[in-house]
């Protein structure tokens, strides 16, 4: 076997041989030069590849010195083993160093005593003659060590490795898939800005993990804390290097390796070992990956001690376990090993004992490789043991390898035969807990037992942990240096008893360390883990820490080797300017820790008074925070919406700006600063998202009304919230109805996430936002989360939204949301912070191979549960689309009977005593509302269905809660009936057990004493038998019942009650688990379908037209509404209708639409028609309650109950060419003629009337033969006080009326006067206005109410004649006439002159009989008379006059030249007037001066533009006369002419036309034209006039929305250079709008947008806005003024303002001296204010004071004048001694 050697690791092969023989256990007494000396020129050993490959090359004389070139003499051979030569030289004189101290005595007494063994072999090896321990000298770099994770960082990993060592293993050196996953992550962090939390090392290892790890390097570093160096072992996990040795043909069965996870399969893991000869592959499987090992761990990049157990594909992939049962067995060495190289540590050896020493045992492998087990890991000193009598020498025993000796001479291997070792598990206690747990580190132990001595190393002791020793180091058993250890003297001799304490605890070793010193057991904190966050500690300054802007911190010592560091913000509560003048080096202070960092090894301090001394707890985790508790925090960092705020830990929270103070605060650095300390209250937190909200308001109680408010709000309401702070993450919300506050995430504003964050900018404070769904409610931490996605919104609304667990059904599809994806699965979160499990085989096969599966995290899924597990609450959902392929397997053969554990029924043993029909006992675990949870032994488990209990009714003693009588842990006899099957609600046969299989059983008294009961199954039911049922689900009309574990039921709405009222609440009156004594009603065993009743026998339970009769009341389900009517379900079979006439006694209350589908009412039958299947159904609570409830329209069923006279109400059926047709009730109609409609002339009678229209009226007569029925609705019928109608005999001549324009011709109007009898008559044109009226049709139109007098009244011919002139009406003030508005614009004043010619139209007058005269206008121009009329019709019509912004331009000549004309026409006698109206008049205006007038017609204005066209307010007048006289395009054009004609020059004017133009689009235009005028005009004018002119005239027309939206385009576009845009616009929200708390969101806005300068007058005028307004808030007006006065005190504007603004009648007269006062103590104040403001005090004292008051306020000024001259005084006294000193 001499040829069998291990493989050098690459790269360090030479280093470790040529340092072999000095790396010795005991260094030898040669001093270095003489080592280096001799190593050097040592020949290499036959085991050697290379035999002569020269050290140095030696360099010919002849040869140059420096080659040309740059070149070397030296091949790359030479080159590369003169380099590792020199790092042998250097690693060696390294190594010799520490070594050399030591004494040699001792190794070289052993060297000579060495001689033949026993067995007469020769002199033995001086490297194989040792048992040589681990240690950190041993450890070089190449090394392989087998070690267990005890610590998980999140950038290293550490392990414990054997003889109380450990090794930091970086994250960088764990694998290259790993390493390019880093990479990546960076890139996309860089890129995409991201917050991912990248890789996750808890998620790749766990604690008590065995690998095999390389030595990268060992380094010693010196640290502040300690003057001791610390040493550090780097480790790398890369298979690449953990694998160093290891060759394809070394690859064996039962040989172990590292291996690092490439991907995920179905089956398995593709696993890479880093060979570097051979490209072979691993493969893992998922039935050899063990059960502790969850698949998350397995992601890609993560690496795993494995087992080999075969190779296949020609040995390309080798087979791997990681199952405790095989890498863990001993057994599983490699025996078929050609090579020494397979036993790498980790791997299970057999190795042949060759020594037994006082050190350990001695062996080999293979009879070559030497291995050795050291005092601790050979049991020697832990655990005491005899070796010799344990292990013979010459036998075989089996160990574990934990290390081997690179640097050794000949190779050699470290075992261990430590048992958790040996089977690579974690070293427990006796009562199976973890050491560490057990015995905490830093615990002090008062009794340690010395168990052995060892003089060398220390003492093992025993620590009162059964199973596990501990060990104190010799450095560690006493303070100072200890002479000597014995076992049998001294106080330290075995079996002595000393206090300890537990400094740490290595997991390989298997042993506690622990410290005898004095110092130590007095020690406060042994480690930064000790030290409790938030606890008080003592401490002395070590260090002043100096920086360039002075003291940065203190360092303050709390222990030995423990330094807490105090920021400059926490030295005191206030900030110091000098700190080096209170704290000085050894100075003993007092604090409280802030924070721990173990990995970082950093203590954070605070010596602030405040919470040093704070009586608060700690605030330090999400756990212990409480809503509403109090606690106080120091602000870290201020934020212009708030202040991040530190409490203890890593804890912080966020105070929100509107919660800092109860006064208004604009900016929070002026209030707070970095450092301050402040005391808080809780608001809310989110624990999951790590987000906690606080505020410094004085929390009001939360009270009753909040707290009803919350626990009414459900999961999945739909509320609606206003964003009162938003965040980057969140939107802080508060409900509109309860005003609660609730939390908004940005990953639910939208369903798509990457819309999330466009979403978030669209929402704004104090936006109302609709449709939230409630995704998740606390109600102690009084936390809402919720959630606006639409999915979610629409789930709500279709039910979809699972609320609880015990809402979930199998098969149902659910809405959620992606929580978070692995590379097997997907978390799905519903409300509630229910999760279900979406595993990647329940995915459709095409989205499997997607990155992510294809989902994103908050994407919303509709997924389909697939099963739950109600007791552990677990949810496993399937997606929506999966559909699920079903393999049936072949039966396996049986597997052995499982024991067992503590049964309840002794007689039970396995479980073969269990098999269907075994009566047993059973113990209950736990009670359900439908079954009972039970036990049979610890190990097997059953329930009880509900309908499994009882044997009858009687029974029952709570039928709404028959299981509550049973309770937790009573002992019941049962009967096996089979395994539960929970999928399919029914049990099977015992064989389909399994290991989480739950047993049926039944408890029934009958079932338990008959040999073979029958289990109830739907073959066995038949219809009408009765059955007990037990409610096991509701559903919105159903019940489902259970009859039997086999056989459930449903009940429809109708059947499950006689009593109507239980049936609106099924959930209270009906609960799960509710028992029923329920009948068949049909049953289909085939299909499984079971229909029941649990209506009383004698109830119409099975309605059919052959049982139901007249009279009868029932209860129906409503399955349509209408106008009309109301169809009501009876049953299966029967349904009819409830007519409107039906619905109530009251037909002025019935209404149809106040029902709703589904709805259960009571009905009652009021006919029926069996032959047809008809009948009619009431509501009438007189029917269906009590006949005797009061009736207002009385129920009519036949003609025979109506008689002539009834005054009867009904309801429209029908509207037909002859009248109406009226229901009564039932099948009885009335008809009602079309003269018997109204007293009152209709002439469209059709639009009074419509179907279902409730109307009154009197039976005039009853045919009860035809069944016919008349009927009138005439008020002089039906009512007794009705007034006769007026009639032509009722009317004389010269009578005011007033009537209605029925008809309009050219030549006049036709009158019907109201309240008559259709009375009407014909008002001539001529009769219409004191101008002559050339078309009637232009100045009235149908419908015009009007006041007319009868100027002539013909009764036998019906004829009359009426007058409209208002000079009619002049002599008729004081008559009883109700005159109308529309009356007085009836007639219209036409222009009157002295000069009358007499023109009549005799024409006219022989055509049309008594029609009033005709008076003509005459003019110099004959085209007046048309305009003029014309401008009279359209103002009739109600065209109102433009408004241009500012001009009047309504330009109505008829009203001027009426004025002119009332001047005129005022010495006109009455007699002349009176004349007049009798006689036709011919009237002539001479005058023609248009200066004298005006213009009235289109040539007077042309006239006037032609000397005036830059005048703007005459184009407007010329535009205003031609609305009146003509039509829209007429004044367009005249508006185009204006502003192409107006000089550019002249910009007022050419604004005032286009303002005109504008005013006159927005009155008569459309969007389009305003849009088009307005773009033309921001184009020639200035923008901002033309936008905020626009603004007024929207304003002027109550076009408040386009107003709204031009304000918002006006902030944005001048809204940085123009403070009034603000102004206009919040006072217009104020004032107009009613939306104060908008306009007070403008002012944040406006002062961000505009310059400093412009940001003192707009928040002046906005704080006057909060006194001013309708909506005023003084208190916000006075702080945002006293906030101005704090910044600019000497600013008498604005105290002048103030004081305006406070001194209102009825004002605070105490409020107002303050002002007065406070303003006089203004620093600087200069002497001409101060003279105006006292003056003005003084008056304001003379008008509200009194002599006191008036007397303080000169006293007041008095003293401001001596002070003000004292202090002058001493200012030039200063100046005056410094003038002396010069």
């Amino acid at each position: 076997m001499s040829s069998l050697k291990r493989k050098d690791a690459p790269g360090v092969s030479t280093a470790s041989k040529t340092s072999k023989a000095q790396n010795d256990s005991r260094p030898s007494k040669r001093s270095k030069s003489d080592k280096a000396s001799e190593k050097k020129d040592a020949k290499p050993s036959s085991n050697s590849k290379q035999t002569a490959a020269p050290i140095i090359s030696r360099l010919k004389e002849e040869e140059p010195i420096f080659p040309r070139g740059g070149g070397s003499i030296l091949t790359p051979l030479e080159h590369k083993q003169i380099s590792i030569q020199a790092k042998q030289d250097v690693l060696f004189e390294q190594e010799s160093g520490q070594s050399g101290k030591k004494t040699d005595r001792a190794t070289k007494k052993k060297r000579t005593k060495v001689t033949d063994d026993k067995h007469g072999k020769s002199h033995r090896d001086e490297e194989g003659a040792k048992v040589e321990s681990l240690n950190y000298k041993r450890l070089v770099k190449g090394s392989l060590v087998l070690g267990q994770v005890a610590e998980i960082h999140p950038l290293e990993l550490v392990l414990a490795l054997p003889n109380n060592l450990s090794g930091h293993v970086p994250i960088t050196a764990i694998s290259d898939a790993l390493n390019e996953k880093i990479t990546a992550e960076a890139a996309d962090e860089e890129e995409d800005d991201s917050e991912d939390d990248g890789v996750d090392l808890t998620s790749m290892f766990k604690i008590g993990q065995y690998l095999r790890a390389y030595v990268t390097s060992t380094t010693e570093e010196s640290t502040t804390a300690s003057t001791k160096a610390r040493k550090r072992i780097e480790l790398s996990l890369r298979p690449a290097l953990a694998n160093t040795g290891l060759s394809s043909q070394d690859v064996v069965t039962n040989c172990t390796v590292m291996a690092t996870v490439v991907s995920a399969e179905d089956h398995g893991f593709v696993m890479e070992l880093g060979l570097p000869d051979s490209d072979i592959r691993g493969f893992l499987s998922r039935k050899e990956l063990a059960e502790d090992i969850p698949d998350s761990q397995m992601q890609p990049g993560s690496v795993i001690l494995c087992l080999v157990t075969g190779k296949i594909t020609n040995g390309k992939v080798a087979q791997l376990t990681t199952l405790p049962s095989k890498i863990g067995k001993i057994q599983n060495f490699a025996s078929e090993a050609t090579t020494i190289n397979t036993f790498l540590p980790g791997a299970a050896v057999e190795f042949m004992v060759s020594d037994i020493t006082k050190r350990g045992i001695l062996g080999k492998v293979m009879g070559s490789l030497d291995v050795t087990a050291d005092l601790i890991h050979s049991g020697l000193g832990p655990k005491a043991l005899d070796l010799e009598s344990k292990y013979k020498v010459g036998k075989k025993y089996k160990a574990r390898v934990i290390c081997n000796f690179p640097a050794a001479k000949d190779p050699k291997l470290g075992i261990s035969l430590l048992d958790h070792v040996v089977s690579l598990t974690s070293k427990l206690t006796s009562s199976k807990k973890l050491p560490s747990e057990a015995l905490p580190i830093s615990s002090v132990v008062e009794q340690c037992t010395v168990t052995k001595v060892d003089p060398e190393i220390g003492l093992f002791v025993d620590v009162g942990v059964e199973g596990v020793p501990g060990f104190v180091h010799i450095s560690r058993v006493k303070d100072g240096k200890i002479d000597m250890l014995s076992e049998s003297s001294g106080p330290f001799k075995t079996g002595s008893v000393h206090r300890g304490r537990v400094v740490g605890y290595n997991a390989v070793d298997g042993m506690f360390q622990l410290s005898f010193e004095k110092q130590v057991l007095e020690q406060s904190f042994l480690r930064i883990e000790d030290i409790p966050v938030g606890e008080v500690v003592n401490g002395e300054i070590e260090k002043l820490m100096i920086n360039q802007d002075g003291v940065s911190g203190l360092l303050v010592k709390l222990a030995e080797g423990i330094v807490g560091f105090v920021p400059e913000m926490h030295l005191a509560d206030v900030r110091l300017q000098h700190p080096e003048k209170k704290f000085r080096e050894g100075l003993k202070v007092k604090g409280r820790v802030l924070s721990t960092d173990p990995v970082k090894r950093q203590v954070k301090l605070t010596l602030k008074k405040t919470l040093v001394n704070s009586e608060a707890i700690p605030l330090k985790s999400f756990e212990e925070i409480t809503v509403g508790m109090q606690v106080p925090g120091t602000i870290i960092k201020v934020l212009s919406n708030g202040a991040i705020v530190q409490f203890y830990g890593t804890l912080r929270g966020f105070l929100p700006v509107s919660e800092m103070s109860e006064a208004y605060i604009q900016d929070p650095k002026e209030h707070f600063r970095v450092g301050q300390v402040v005391s808080v209250h809780v608001l809310n937190f989110d624990a999951d998202a790590r987000k906690l909200f606080v505020s410094c308001k004085d929390p009001s109680a939360f009270g009753l009304d909040k707290q009803n408010a919350l626990k009414k709000l459900k999961l999945g309401d739909v509320v609606s919230a206003k964003v009162v702070q938003k965040t980057e993450d969140d939107v802080l919300v508060e409900l509109v109805d309860g005003s609660l506050k609730a939390m908004l995430s940005v990953w639910h504003l939208a369903d798509r996430p990457s819309k999330c964050q466009s979403a978030l900018k669209h929402i704004h404070v104090g936006q109302t936002l609709n449709d939230l769904v409630v995704l998740d409610k606390n109600e102690g931490r009084r936390y809402i989360a919720l959630s606006r996605k639409p999915s979610f919104l629409k789930a709500s609304q279709d039910n979809k939204l699972l609320t609880s667990l015990d809402e979930a059904k199998v098969g149902e599809l659910r809405q959620g949301f992606v929580r978070n994806i692995t590379p097997t699965a997907a978390f799905i979160q519903f409300c509630g912070q229910i999760t279900a499990l979406l595993p990647k085989s329940k995915l459709p096969q095409e989205d499997q191979k997607k990155v992510d599966f294809g989902l994103e995290k908050y994407q919303p899924v509709l997924v389909k549960i697939d099963s739950i597990d109600r007791d552990h609450g677990r949810i496993v959902a399937a997606s929506s689309s999966f559909e699920e392929v079903k393999v049936l397997k072949k039966d396996t053969s049986s597997t052995p009977s499982t024991k067992i554990e503590n049964p309840v029924d002794e007689n039970v043993s396995s479980m073969d005593d269990i098999f269907i029909g075994k009566v047993t006992r059973a113990k209950i675990t736990s009670v359900k509302s439908t079954q009972l949870n039970v036990k049979l032994s610890d190990n097997v488990f059953g329930r009880v269905d509900v309908s499994q209990v009882f044997d009858s009714w009687d029974k029952i003693s709570k039928p709404k809660t028959p299981l509550s009588t049973f309770r937790t842990n009573n002992t019941i006899t049962v009967r096996v009936l089979g395994i539960h099957d929970a999928k399919n609600h029914r049990f099977l046969p015992i064989s389909h057990r399994s290991t989480h299989s739950v047993l049926e059983l039944s408890a029934k008294p009958s079932d338990v004493k008959k040999d073979d009961p029958q289990v109830l199954s739907y073959d066995k039911l038949e219809p009408g038998s009765t059955h007990i049922g037990f409610v096991n689900n509701i559903e919105k009309n159903y019940l489902w019942v259970t009859l039997s574990p086999n056989v459930r039921g449903r009940v429809s709405t109708l059947e499950i009650s006689d009593d109507v009222s239980q049936l609106e609440n099924l959930a209270s009156n009906f609960p799960i688990g509710c028992a029923l004594r329920v009948r068949v009603l049909a049953v289909n065993a085939a299909e499984g379908r079971l229909d029941l009743s649990a209506r009383s026998p004698g109830s119409s339970a099975n309605l059919t037209w052959e049982t139901v009769k007249q009279n009868m009341v029932l209860p129906g389900r409503i399955t349509k509404v209408n106008e009309r009517q109301i169809i009501v379900q009876l049953s299966d079979i029967v349904s009819g209708p409830v007519h409107v006439i039906d619905v109530n006694d009251d037909y002025g209350e019935a209404n149809t639409l106040a029902y709703s589908k589904n709805d259960i009412v009571r009905v009652s039958v009021v006919e029926v028609d069996k032959s047809n299947k008809k009948i009619r159904l009431s509501t009438r609570a007189s029917r269906v309650l009590n006949s005797s409830l009061p009736v207002k329209d009385r129920e009519i069923t036949q003609v025979s109950q109506v008689s002539a006279g009834d005054v009867l109400r009904g309801f429209v059926k029908n509207v037909s060419d002859k009248g109406l047709f009226v229901g009564l009730g039932g099948n009885v109609t009335a008809m009602v003629k079309i003269s018997d409609l109204s007293d009152r002339f209709l002439k469209e009678w059709k639009d009074e009337y419509q179907v279902d229209q409730l109307v009154k009226g009197r039976i005039i007569s009853v045919d009860t033969a035809t069944g016919q029925v008349q009927m009138s609705l005439k008020t002089s019928v039906i009512s007794k006080d009705f007034v006769p109608l007026i009639d032509y005999s009722d009317l004389q001549e010269g009578q005011i009326v007033t009537g209605k324009i029925r008809k309009v011709e050219e030549f006049g109007a036709f009158i019907v006067i109201e309240g008559s009898a259709n009375v009407s008559g014909l008002c001539h044109r001529s009769e219409m206005a004191e101008k002559p009226v050339e078309d009637a049709r232009k100045l009235f139109s149908e419908g015009d109410v009007v006041k007319a007098i009868i100027l002539k009244l013909d009764k036998q011919k019906k004829r009359i004649n009426f007058g409209l002139k208002p000079s009619y009406f002049e002599d008729a003030e004081g008559m009883d006439i109700d005159d109308t508005d529309e009356d007085d614009d009836a007639g219209v004043t036409l222009l009157d002159d002295e000069d009358d010619e007499d023109d009549s139209d005799e024409d006219e007058d022989d055509d049309m009989e008594g029609a009033g005269t005709i008076v003509f206008k005459g003019t110099d121009n004959d085209s007046v008379d048309d305009e003029d009329s014309e401008m009279v019709d359209q103002e009739t019509d109600g065209v109102a006059p433009l408004d241009a912004g500012g001009f009047d331009w309504s330009a109505n000549a008829l009203d001027k030249t009426d004025a002119v004309d009332d001047d005129a026409d005022g010495d006109v006698d009455t007699a002349q007037k009176k004349k007049k109206r009798r006689k036709p008049q011919i009237e002539v205006d001479k005058s023609g001066d248009l200066d004298a007038f005006g213009p009235r017609t289109a040539v007077d204005f042309e006239q006037l533009l032609n000397r005036q066209p830059n005048s703007s307010a005459l184009w407007i007048e010329y535009m205003a006369h031609q609305m009146q006289v003509s039509e829209l395009t007429k004044v367009r054009e005249v508006a185009e002419r204006a502003i192409t004609t107006i000089s550019s020059t002249e910009e007022t004017e050419k604004l005032n036309a286009w303002i005109a133009y504008l005013n006159l689009e927005v009155r008569f235009g459309n969007e389009e034209s305003v849009d088009e005028v307005f773009k033309r005009a921001c184009q020639v004018n200035d923008q901002q006039e033309v936008y905020q002119r626009l603004a007024s005239i929207y304003i002027q027309e109550d076009k408040a929305g386009k107003a709204d939206d031009l304000f918002q385009a006006l902030v944005k576009k001048f809204g940085a250079n123009s403070p009034e845009v603000w102004y206009n616009y919040a006072h217009w929200l104020h004032a107009v709008r009613n939306q104060p708390e908008r306009a007070r969101a403008l002012l944040p806005r406006a002062t961000q947008a505009l310059p400093n300068h412009a940001r003192f007058p707009l928040m002046v005028k906005f704080a006057a806005l909060e006194y001013n307004s309708p909506h005023r808030n003084p208190e916000l007006g006075r702080t945002m003024f006293e906030g101005l006065l704090a910044t600019f005190p000497k600013r008498f504007d604005l105290w002048n303002q103030l004081l305006d603004h406070e001194d209102v009648p009825g004002a605070d007269k105490a409020a107002i001296r303050d002002v007065f006062e406070r303003a006089t103590k203004v620093k600087g104040l200069k002497a001409r204010a101060a003279k105006k403001w006292f003056k003005r005090w003084a008056d304001w004292e003379e008008k509200n004071g009194d002599a006191k008051s008036r007397d303080k306020v000169s006293a007041k000024a008095a003293e401001w004048v001596r002070a003000r001259a004292e202090a002058k005084a001493s200012k030039d006294e200063q100046d005056e001694d410094d003038g002396d000193d010069e």
